[in-house]
């Protein structure tokens, strides 16, 4: 399945395919050119050795996973094997891994030689669904994420479910989160799967469903200068949270879980929380609220420490953004 992107000044297409990771070549035709495939330690080694033998001359760089390695550290040494392999602009990078792989290859290809070719390949639901797409790359400094970065967008993202059964079931509920945000904002019947036991038996549909929505949103606000700012529903609490816990203790897509949940309109709340415990994912948590709230006051999306624009959902499918005072994001924390 082929799924268009069309950006204002970068159309691409979305790759939607089971066994697509073994076919990489067909679809990135690079030839002669040199190609540098980005993953980390976490990622099985067959897939970046896989997508290395489509091309003629490839060469792999690994990082350690995790949050911790989004930073100027990780960042250079990505840089520092393009520079020593001698990597021109008509060269590319590839990313093969979960989100923080996409961010950190994103950002080096965007400013290498002010900016290179850049293909992603996502290995987790969660970079599957969300932020494969849409050209958001960065990293994180001084404890605030993704404060640096650029908006940059792939020339093509290729996604293999297959990839997805080596993950543990708290990875792919780390990933449903950002699905059922998709649905919770803009897609009613994607919602709906959630609340059915057998919801695993749909997961190309969810993959689908999720992309599609994403990818109205980045169509249409390519910046986030407006309704993109949909796509942080949850994630401005959800951050906070993060933030407060400390690396490894809850991921990223559980944190916007418990997120979203105060966001959600009494009438809904209820099946909002529901549909999350029913994929696995945390309704509750015991952290620092007053570190919380410091990171939530330092967030780049505040605009000004006094208020915050959010995105609150009364219906399922539908969603709207209000301006509020941080105090009262505190209450809700």
């Amino acid at each position: 399945m082929i799924i268009p992107v069309k950006m204002k000044d970068a159309d691409y297409d979305i790759v939607l395919e089971r066994g697509a990771l073994k076919k990489v070549g067909e679809y990135i035709n690079i030839k002669d050119n040199k190609v540098l495939i980005v993953t980390d330690s976490g990622v099985p080694e067959e897939y970046a050795q896989t997508v290395a033998a489509s091309f003629g001359h490839s060469f792999i760089h690994i990082f350690p996973e995790g949050e911790g390695s989004k930073n100027f550290e990780t960042y250079q040494g990505i840089l520092q094997s393009l520079l020593t392999s001698g990597f021109n602009r008509k060269d590319s990078v590839i990313a093969v891994g979960g989100g923080v792989t996409g961010d950190m290859a994103g950002f080096a290809a965007a400013t290498y030689m002010r900016g290179i070719d850049f293909y992603n390949i996502p290995t987790t639901l969660l970079s599957q669904v969300d932020s494969s797409i849409g050209g958001k790359t960065g990293i994180d400094f001084c404890s605030v994420k993704n404060i640096v970065g650029a908006f940059y967008q792939p020339k093509k993202v290729i996604i293999d479910p297959d990839v997805l059964n080596t993950l543990s079931d708290r990875q792919i509920a780390n990933g449903l989160a950002e699905s059922i945000k998709m649905g919770i904002t803009g897609d009613k019947e994607l919602f709906e799967i959630f609340k059915d036991k057998n919801y695993k038996e749909k997961n190309e549909e969810i993959i689908r469903r999720s992309l599609l929505v994403k990818r109205s949103v980045v169509e249409e606000d390519e910046k986030e200068a407006g309704l993109r700012r949909v796509l942080n529903f949850g994630h401005t609490l959800g951050h906070a949270i993060e933030s407060a816990v400390g690396l490894g203790t809850l991921y990223h897509g559980e944190c916007v879980g418990l997120g979203m949940l105060p966001m959600c309109g009494e009438n809904i709340r209820e099946q909002v929380k529901a549909a999350l415990e029913n994929v696995g994912l945390p309704t509750s948590f015991d952290y620092d609220k007053e570190a919380a709230y410091d990171a939530l006051t330092h967030d780049k999306k505040s605009g000004s420490k006094s208020t915050v624009t959010v995105v609150k959902c009364n219906e399922i499918g539908s969603f709207t953004f209000e301006t509020v005072p941080t105090e009262e994001l505190k209450a809700l924390l």
